[in-house]
C-alpha cells in the first residue's frame, strides 16, 4: 500500500524583510611602521543583504556567508589599516557586495574607542573614556551608499549661563522657574552625509573633528533658556560649517543637578552645592536640516531607538 505525498496547502505566511551577520567584533589595529605606534580600537558589526529565502525556508546554505567567515573578513581588511571607520566600512561593504554576487547590500556598523598617550609616549597610552565615535553604512540593492556618522557619551556640563522659566504651570508643577542652573548631557549625535560627499571620498576624520568642535563650542558659549534652545544652535552650526552633511540628529538627556537646602544644617548655599540625579531625567531629541531637505531617509529606520 502506498501513501501518496501532497504539497502542503499554502498557509498565507511569508518570509519579510532579513539580514544576518556577525555582531560586534572586537578589533584592535596597532600601526607600527614607525616607533611611533598608532593604536586604533573598534567593535564592528556586519549584517549581509540578499535573497536568503531558501535558508529559511528550506535549510539550505548555499547562499548563506557564515558569520565567521564575516569576522575573519575583519580582522583581514583591518591588516591594511582602518583610517577611519568610516572608509573601514566601506571597504567592507565593497568587499562582500563584490565577492558574492548574490549579496545585494548590507548594513555595517562600528563603534570606536579613542586611547591617550601616557605623558607622550611612543608605545603606551590610556584608554580615553569620554567619548564613542560611530558609523553606520548601508548599501541598497541598486548600489547607493547611505552613511551616518557620530559620536556617544560626550559628557559636558555648564556650571552657569543656562535658564530655564515661562513654563506652563499646573496642579502638578513642583519645578521652580530659574536663571541660573547648571545645565549638563550626555551628547548623542549623529549625522548623515550627502550622497555627493560620499561619492567624492572626503575626509571624514577631518569632518568628525569639525562636527565635534562645533558642538563643545556652541554648548559652552551658547546662553541657554533650554536645553531645545542649545541642541538646535549645535546642530545649526555643524551644518553651517559642512556641507558635506545633510542633516544631524540629537539625543540629549538632561542630566539634573538639584541645589541641595544646607538651611536644617544653619548654613547658606548660594548655588553651589548640588545633588547630581542619574534618574528620572528629560530626554530631548531632534533633527536639525537643512531647508527644503527630503523626506526621512530610509538609514534612519534601521538605527534603533532614535527620532
Amino acid at each position: 500500500m502506498t501513501t501518496e505525498i501532497t504539497a502542503p496547502a499554502s498557509t498565507g505566511i511569508v518570509l519579510g524583510e532579513n539580514q544576518y551577520g556577525k555582531a560586534e567584533v572586537r578589533l584592535v589595529k596597532i600601526t607600527r611602521d614607525t616607533a611611533r605606534h598608532q593604536i586604533e580600537d573598534l567593535n564592528v558589526t556586519s549584517q549581509l543583504h540578499g535573497d536568503f529565502t531558501e535558508a529559511h525556508l528550506e535549510g539550505d546554505n548555499g547562499k548563506v556567508v557564515p558569520t565567521d567567515t564575516q569576522k575573519n573578513t575583519v580582522y583581514g581588511l583591518a591588516r591594511d589599516g582602518v583610517n577611519s571607520p568610516e572608509e573601514f566600512l566601506l571597504r567592507l561593504g565593497a568587499h562582500f557586495t563584490g565577492e558574492f554576487e548574490w549579496i545585494t547590500g548590507g548594513r555595517w556598523a562600528a563603534q570606536q574607542y579613542f586611547w591617550d598617550r601616557i605623558n607622550d609616549h611612543d608605545h603606551a597610552f590610556s584608554k580615553n573614556k569620554n567619548e564613542v565615535r560611530t558609523a553606520v553604512l548601508e548599501i541598497a540593492e541598486d548600489g547607493s551608499k547611505s552613511i551616518v556618522a557620530g559620536l556617544e557619551d560626550l559628557t559636558v556640563l555648564k556650571s552657569t549661563g543656562s535658564e530655564f522659566h515661562g513654563f506652563p504651570v499646573d496642579r502638578y508643577t513642583t519645578l521652580k522657574e530659574t536663571s541660573d542652573r547648571i545645565l549638563a548631557t550626555d551628547v548623542t549625535a549623529r549625522w548623515r552625509y550627502t550622497s555627493e560627499a560620499i561619492e567624492a571620498g572626503i575626509d571624514f576624520n577631518a569632518v568628525y573633528a569639525s562636527v565635534r568642535e562645533q558642538l563643545l563650542t556652541l554648548f559652552a558659549n551658547t546662553h541657554s533658556l533650554a536645553l531645545q534652545h542649545t541642541m538646535f544652535e549645535m546642530g545649526k552650526a555643524a551644518l553651517e560649517a559642512n556641507e558635506q552633511i545633510a542633516e544631524i540628529k540629537f539625543s540629549l538627556p538632561n542630566k539634573h543637578h538639584f541645589l541641595v537646602d544646607l538651611e536644617v544644617f544653619g548654613q547658606d548655599n548660594p548655588n553651589e552645592v548640588f545633588f547630581a540625579a542619574d534618574r528620572p531625567y528629560g530626554l530631548i531629541e531632534a533633527t536639525v536640516t537643512r531647508e527644503g531637505g527630503a523626506a526621512k531617509h530610509p538609514i534612519w529606520s534601521n538605527i534603533p531607538a532614535f527620532i
